[in-house]
C-alpha cells in the first residue's frame, strides 16, 4: 500500500455469474481505481448467506468470481483481492458495531424492506444487520472511498453514522467514508428484454455473462426484444431498443453506433443488421475476458497464491485497525 493514497473498499457477492451490468457498473471502474488508490476488493461470501444459505456451490462460485475479476483486469499485485470469510477481524468489528446500531434504523433501510418482500420466509438477523457487516467491511481498512450504486448510498451514510458514534464514545479511530464513483454517470446496462437493469435473473437469456460462449452471445442478442421500428423520423426509442444502443455504445466502434443512431433517427433502422453487428462486436469484447478467466481457473497453483497473498495483505490492514479499536475501547486486561 502506497503512503498518501486514499483507501478504496468495494465488495461483490459470489451469487450467480458476473454479467455485463456488473462489469460496466463496477468492475471496469475498479480496474481504473487500482492504479490511482490503495484498493481493497472483497468477495463478500458472508453477505451472500443472508439470501443464499445453501453453500453446496459456494466454493465453486467464489473461485469462478475471483478468476473473472482477474480476467476482467484486476491485478492482485496492484490491489488487495480477498475473500471476506478469510478475515476474522471483520467479524469482530461487526460485533462491536452491532452495539452501536439500533433496531429501528436497521428496519427502515430500503434494502431490508425489499429483501423482506422478496423472502418473507427467511427474514434472518443477518439480513437485518447487513448494513452493519457492510460497515465493518469498510471500516476494517479505514476506507474513505466506497464505489457503490445509488441503491447502496444509504448504507454508506449508515457507515458514517456508526463510525461517528464509535469515535464519539471511544475516541477518534475511523475516518468518514463516502460513496464514490468517477464524475461521469455509471453506464446502466439494461436487460435484453428491456425490463429494468441487467441482473443475475432467473431468465438467463436476458443477461450477457462474461462466461457465455460465442454462440450463446449471438443467440441472446438475436433474441433481444425490439419493436416494429420508429413510426416517423425523430421518434423516441423504447427501453428495449435503447438498451441495445447502450450496448453498441460500450462495445462497438463509435462510428458504428453513430451509423445506427442516424438510421433510427431517420426511421430507417434494420434491427436484424444492428443485432448482427452488435453480436459480433460483443463476441470480440467478451471472448478475451472469458478465455483469460478459464486459463486462470485451470491454474490452481496461481489461484491459491492469489488467495493467500490477498488474505495476508487484508489481514495485516485489518489487524492494525482492530488494535486501534481494542485500545480505544479499553479491551486490554493484561
Amino acid at each position: 500500500m502506497e503512503k498518501g493514497k486514499e483507501i478504496v473498499l468495494s465488495g461483490i457477492r459470489p451469487t450467480g455469474f458476473v454479467h455485463l451490468g456488473n462489469y460496466f457498473g463496477a468492475i471496469r471502474n475498479w480496474v481504473r481505481m487500482q492504479t490511482e488508490y490503495n484498493c481493497f476488493f472483497c468477495i463478500v461470501d458472508w453477505h451472500s448467506l443472508t439470501t443464499h444459505p445453501d453453500t453446496k456451490t459456494l466454493k465453486e462460485s467464489v473461485k469462478r468470481l475471483l478468476a473473472e475479476l482477474i480476467g476482467s483486469g484486476l491485478d492482485p499485485d496492484q490491489c488487495v483481492l480477498y475473500i471476506q470469510s478469510e478475515i476474522p477481524e471483520i467479524a469482530e468489528l461487526y460485533l462491536y458495531l452491532n452495539m452501536l446500531a439500533y433496531k429501528g434504523e436497521l428496519e427502515k433501510t430500503s434494502t431490508f424492506k425489499d429483501k423482506v418482500r422478496m423472502q418473507p420466509e427467511n427474514v434472518n438477523a443477518g439480513l437485518l444487520t447487513y448494513p452493519v457487516l457492510q460497515s465493518a467491511d469498510i471500516l476494517i481498512h479505514r476506507a474513505t472511498k466506497v464505489p457503490v450504486g445509488k441503491d447502496q448510498e444509504q448504507h454508506i451514510e449508515m457507515t458514517r453514522n456508526f463510525a461517528e458514534r464509535f469515535n464519539y464514545r471511544y475516541g477518534p479511530v475511523f475516518p468518514a467514508s463516502y460513496a464514490f464513483n468517477y464524475g461521469e454517470d455509471l453506464v446502466k446496462i439494461m436487460s435484453l428484454d428491456g425490463k429494468g437493469k441487467m441482473s443475475k435473473s432467473e431468465n438467463q437469456m436476458n443477461a450477457l455473462y462474461l462466461a457465455d460462449d460465442d454462440d450463446m452471445i449471438r443467440k441472446k442478442i438475436m433474441k433481444a426484444i425490439t419493436d416494429q421500428g420508429p413510426a416517423r423520423p425523430g421518434s423516441a426509442k423504447p427501453d428495449s431498443v435503447e438498451g441495445l444502443f447502450t450496448l453498441l455504445r460500450v462495445v462497438s466502434d463509435p462510428s458504428v453506433a453513430e451509423k445506427f443512431e442516424q438510421d433510427y433517427s431517420q426511421a430507417n433502422i434494420r434491427y436484424g443488421d444492428l443485432k448482427k453487428q452488435l453480436a459480433e462486436d460483443m463476441v470480440r469484447f467478451i471472448a478475451p475476458i472469458r478465455e483469460k478467466t478459464e486459463s486462470i481457473q485451470q491454474d490452481e497453483k496461481y489461484m491459491n497464491l492469489v488467495m493467500e497473498q490477498g488474505t495476508a495483505k487484508a489481514r495485516e490492514s485489518a489487524r492494525a485497525t482492530l488494535q486501534l479499536v481494542r485500545d480505544a475501547m479499553g479491551l486490554k486486561y493484561h
